[in-house]
């Protein structure tokens, strides 16, 4: 039984999707005018995660995300680069998926674009004017916040502190245009120069929050099971989508909603940011380091809680992760000389044992940092097995497959030992013989040209291993 920490209702709850064995999951994806940076991957990652782990316990997930493709800063981005706003998204959303796929990131189900949708965008603000819950004003469309009489549920504010935070921040000309400081708006006038699609309200694009209640309506449903994104989102973005499609389809939104944790960076964990500018992009990252590394670090942190970036941090990640890369290649190794028979029942029941202990803590709100720490006692149940006198082949691949299927729910791909070609073999027989013959000079010899090889010698009472470096 899976219970996650719903943020509408402020505790954790059991997850019961509408449809038995269906999920439908919504996720808000990326504005897309400049590469990604590591906090907009840890959402990425994050929710991959938890889709993974929903598929491993059986559910069929429908994955949706969007990207924004029409936004002030789009615009901006494009007139600096002399670029129109479709080649500036074009040049961003490849980037995005090229650093998402380089970090193990299943694509979405369906990745809907604002461009792609206007006319429903448009549809939908017209049953928003019509049902009263919008108004026309000076060539813009704003939501009367206030006729929403559970606004600023989601992120637990009151409505009297939202009209002072909005009034504080409200300039002449927005002051004129609402009738109310807690308004937003669902549809801008265009702006000379500036990209615009004809409407009912005259010129103009829609404002950001309507985007993501257009599409998640439109392709899971007028209520879907799990809407998700980072914490900066709950207000005012989240808070508006429910507003906007409860009033328009007069249905629950979401029925969960799930917001993780930000990346800090430094020891005062300032959150990462592009308008801080304090921001390091996956791109920049992963000329660095393995994206599997990434991954590792981003995906064994529980969703909720902040993730510290430094340096240190990558290298215990890193050595984490060979840890169990190696125990998966000692498994794979053994395979060549195993015998035949059936699966240890002995070394069934731990690796069962373990299996249980894994469910038992992604069970509770994907608990990840738990998780791992049971893939840890695996790495040793698999470490000890593999150095055993005799091992069975039918024994070595159940450890290895279940081991697969439970590192793969954070996005880890084991290395498996490759079939060496044929110079290399003979250079490892003729080192084997030389040992035999105590010819130590050429055993160090053969050892050191296959190391300039890459090829990484290992000597073990089970005999010569190998690992690339």
């Amino acid at each position: 039984m899976i219970q996650l920490y719903n943020t509408l209702t402020k505790k954790k709850e059991e997850f019961v999707p509408m449809q038995p064995g269906k999920v439908r999951m919504y996720v808000c994806g990326p504005t897309v005018y400049n590469y990604i940076h590591i906090g907009n991957a840890r959402s990425a990652i994050a929710f991959d995660t938890v889709r993974r782990y929903l598929e491993y316990r059986g559910y069929q997930v429908k994955y949706v995300s969007n990207f924004t493709d029409v936004d002030d800063k789009i615009i901006k981005a494009s007139q600096k680069m002399g670029l129109t706003v479709p080649e500036v998204t074009e040049k961003f959303i490849k980037a995005f998926y090229a650093d998402t796929d380089a970090l193990n990131v299943k694509r979405a189900n369906l990745n809907p674009r604002v461009m792609d949708n206007m006319d429903d965008i448009i549809e939908f603000v017209k049953v928003l004017v019509d049902k009263g819950y919008a108004y026309e004003s000076g060539g813009d469309v704003y939501y009367r916040a206030r006729k929403f009489k559970r606004y600023g549920l989601l992120s637990g504010q009151s409505v009297n502190d939202l009209e002072q935070g909005a009034s504080a921040r409200l300039s002449v000309e927005d002051q004129a245009k609402k009738e109310d400081p807690l308004d937003f708006a669902v549809w801008k006038s265009a702006k000379t120069g500036e990209i615009a699609w004809d409407s009912p309200f005259g010129k103009g694009r829609p404002g950001w929050h309507i985007e993501c209640s257009v599409m998640a309506t439109k392709y899971l449903g007028d209520t879907i099971d799990i809407h998700g994104g980072g914490q900066d989102l709950e207000f005012p973005h989240h808070e508006n989508e429910i507003a906007q499609s409860e009033a328009k389809t007069g249905k629950k939104f979401a029925n969960y909603w799930m917001h993780n944790g930000f990346v800090t960076i430094g020891e005062e964990d300032e959150k990462m940011s592009k308008s801080l500018g304090n921001f390091v992009t996956v791109r920049d990252l992963l000329k660095e380091v393995d994206p599997q590394i990434v991954r590792f670090f981003m995906a064994t942190t529980q969703y909720r809680r902040p993730i510290r970036y430094t340096s240190a941090n990558l290298d215990e990640a890193k050595t984490n992760l060979e840890r169990i890369q190696t125990a998966a290649t000692n498994i794979g190794y053994r395979l060549q000389d195993a015998k035949q028979g059936a699966v240890d029942p002995t070394v069934q029941k731990e690796f069962q044992d373990h299996e249980a202990e894994f469910e038992a803590a992604m069970d509770d709100d994907f608990n990840a940092q738990n998780g791992i720490a049971v893939v840890y006692e695996l790495v040793k149940q698999l470490n000890i097995y593999a150095a055993k006198e005799e091992v069975t082949a039918t024994t070595l691949q159940y450890l290895l497959d279940g081991f697969e299927k439970i590192v793969g729910v954070f996005g880890i791909k084991l290395k498996h030992a490759d079939i060496l070609d044929d110079e290399v073999e003979t250079k490892i027989e003729q080192r084997n013989a030389a040992r035999k013959n105590k010819d130590f000079a050429l055993s160090d010899q053969i050892r050191d040209e296959l190391k300039e090889q890459g090829i990484i010698l290992e000597d073990t009472p089970q005999g010569t291993r190998w690992k690339r470096e």
